[in-house]
This record gives C-alpha cells, structure tokens and sequence, in this order.
C-alpha cells in the first residue's frame, strides 16, 4: 500500500510526540529536552549507533539494513528549532513557554522522521544504512552549517542526503519539488541611523531620524524596481522600524531599520547588498545624518536542488500519494539545508499541510493527518534507494 498500515497502528503514538514537542518548543541551538527525547526514543527503537551533539546539538542515528552489499550510507534530516513567536493557537498542548513556539512546523518534521525511524529499525528491509538526522537552529542558526562543519558526512560516510517540509500552500500529502534552484538565498541587514535628537516643536534644530529612516525605506526599494535585470528574481524588505523614543514629542537622535534580501543569482544578490550600502549612506548624509550598515553574519545560500536526487524523491514520492508536481514554482523562503546540498548530493521536496495559518504565523499548526503521509515517504525513499538486490 502507498501508506504504510504501520503507520496507522503508530498514529497516535507520533501524534503524541508531536504534540510533546510542540508543548515545548526551544530555538536555535538550545534544543536539549528536545535534542534528548530524540536520542532517547532512537535507542529504544534500537537504532545501531547514536549520536549527539552533532553541530552543537544535533542528533544522528544510525540504522543498518538486513544486508550492507552496496556498503553505502543515505541521510533523512529533520529540523528541531521552533521560532520567536506567542502562539495563538488555542490547541491543549499549545505552547507552555510565553514567545516561543512551533510555528513552522518542525515539530512535527521531527516527530515523522522519528516514525521512519522505528519502522526501519523494525523491518531493515533495506541494503546499507540510513542516517537519521536531527538538526537544531534552522531558523537562522545555520544549524545545518554547524552539521556540516562538525564532520556530518565524514563522520558517517553519508553519500546522499534528503530533506522535506510541509507547506500549507498546498493540499494535504501532495508533494511538489523543482531541480536545481527551489529557495533562495537569505541575507539580513540592519542599518542605524544617527541624527540630532530634540524637541518636536522645534525640527529645525533637530536632524530627525524618522524623517531619514522614512526616506531609505522608500529609496531601498528603487532596487527592485529601477537597478535589476525585472527577468531575476529579486526580493528587498525593510521588516522593524524603530527609534530610541516613544515619546510623541521628542524628535529621537537615533533609529534602527532592519530588512531582508531574498535572491537566487550571486551576481544580483551582491549587487544588491552593495546598493543597500550606497543608498542608506548617500541618502543620510543628504540630510545631515549618517547611516551605518551591518550585514547578517549567517547569510543562507541558495538552495539547489541535485537533478539526480530530486528525480529520486518524485518516484517515492508518486509511489506514496500517486502523483508528485516535479516543476514547483521556485520560493523566496530560505532553507538551510541549502548548505548541506553544497557539500552532498541530495534533494529537498514540499508536502502539503493543507489549508491552515501561513508558517511563521502564530496561528499555525502542523496537520497531524499529514504524519501517515510524511512517515511512508521516508520509508519508501530509504527503500528505493537502498534496495535489496
């Protein structure tokens, strides 16, 4: 069957550490209870070989198949970090800790790729090994980075490696994935602005901030629109806007902007960032002021998908639910798997969450209906591409 009957005896089980996790979300690298209950749950199964603190706080299990004749290694990753965020989603296991929460759903990323886990450490129907990989500090970490720098596919001699995330843009366990380029790369910047801060009755003896802040705001955004090639995609965000007063009537000395730069040509993309340079600068001094720009210091390159590999995830993924779109538009989301994809052949696909809130939305929430689905697929993957002659 293209879902596995097993999963639907371990539905509830999955569910309930699905929801387990999403009660107590962690970020970035600071994902212990979470990195901990993975490492547990993978021994019980009786995964051969597991390992923590892969990049900090990263999990890695190892899994032998019936036979090791092709002596080779695949990995599965999973994303362990929630984000930010007040959850606003009423649900019983919402989030027990004020401003964090799962709103991307890697809770349940990691609650399917643990599933998978115990499904083949049961049959082994598999030649070779797969590596289960648990990663910390996707949202802007560079978990996968720090993975990747620790040793990740030396250390487990992985040859191939596979990642999946849900999307609430599409229906409910339908997958979609695009070779080559599929998310783009992510820099973020702040710039602060220095005036002369004084009383707002008087501006002219001031050199107001706000006024300066307001103009590179409007100015960012003639790059799009007047200094790119309009056949490259190009994305310039001015995301916080804030100054060092709420009075209503103090003109503040300083200010803050904040934005993101999402790209998928490097020519383009340090074009761009030179741009945001020159615009803040010239436009400040224009006004008295100055402006000061700090580029983000874990920019996420593009993700590419290998041609290869992704024709590798559509056969999986049509044995599971019959079909899979294999041309998805590219998205101006990053991915830090980009980085594992630059160090190992491998691919990266989409699988419908059904309609709900957007990610990042304190209203979302992962569909538990998509566990079945999400299980199957890494099963099936892990099969074919380590299949028993």
């Amino acid at each position: 069957m293209p879902i596995r009957n097993r999963f639907a005896e371990l539905h509830s089980d999955i569910t309930a550490w699905r929801h387990d996790l999403h009660s107590h979300p962690e970020l970035l690298y600071d994902t212990h209870r979470t990195a901990d209950l993975v490492a547990g749950k993978l021994r019980d199964f009786g995964c051969d070989v597991v390992t923590t603190g892969v990049g900090r706080a990263g999990v890695v299990g190892l899994i032998h198949g019936k036979t090791n004749h092709s002596g080779k290694t695949i990995g599965l990753r999973a994303d362990m970090d929630a984000l930010p965020i007040l959850e606003a989603t009423g649900k019983p296991y919402a989030s027990t800790i004020p401003g964090k929460m799962h709103a991307c759903g890697h809770d349940g990323h990691t609650a399917m790729l643990l599933g998978a886990a115990q499904y083949l450490s049961e049959t082994r129907n598999f030649d070779g090994t797969v590596a289960v990989v648990f990663q910390p500090a996707e949202e802007g970490g560079a978990g996968a980075e720090a993975m990747v720098k620790d040793g990740l596919f030396e250390r487990f001699d992985i040859r191939e490696i596979y990642g999946m995330h849900n999307s609430p843009l599409l229906p409910l366990g339908q997958f979609a994935i695009r070779p080559g380029a599929f998310y783009a790369a992510v820099d973020s910047f702040s710039i602060q602005v220095t005036g002369k801060g004084g009383h707002g009755a008087r501006p002219n003896n001031t050199i107001d901030t706000t006024l300066v802040g307001s103009a590179i705001v409007m100015a960012l955004q003639s790059i799009v629109s007047r200094n790119t090639d309009p056949q490259q995609p190009l994305v310039v965000s001015v995301t916080s806007f804030r100054t060092d007063t709420d009075a209503f009537n103090v003109i503040p000395a300083h200010a803050t902007l904040r934005g993101t730069v999402r790209s998928f040509d490097m020519n383009v993309r340090a074009h761009t960032l030179q741009r945001i340079v020159e615009i803040a600068d010239l436009t400040a001094r224009s006004y008295g002021a100055t402006a000061e720009l700090t580029a983000d210091e874990l920019p996420y390159p593009v993700m590419s998908n290998h041609a290869a590999e992704t024709e590798h995830c559509v056969a999986a993924a049509r044995v599971v639910a019959g079909d899979c779109t294999s041309d998805a538009p590219r998205t101006t989301g990053g991915e830090d798997f980009a980085y594992m994809l630059n160090d190992c052949p491998g691919a990266y696909i989409q699988v419908g969450n059904g309609p709900s809130a957007g990610l990042h939305h304190p209203e979302y929430d992962f569909n538990d209906d998509l566990i079945p689905v999400g299980c199957s697929y890494w099963v099936t993957l892990a099969e074919q591409r380590l299949a028993v002659a």
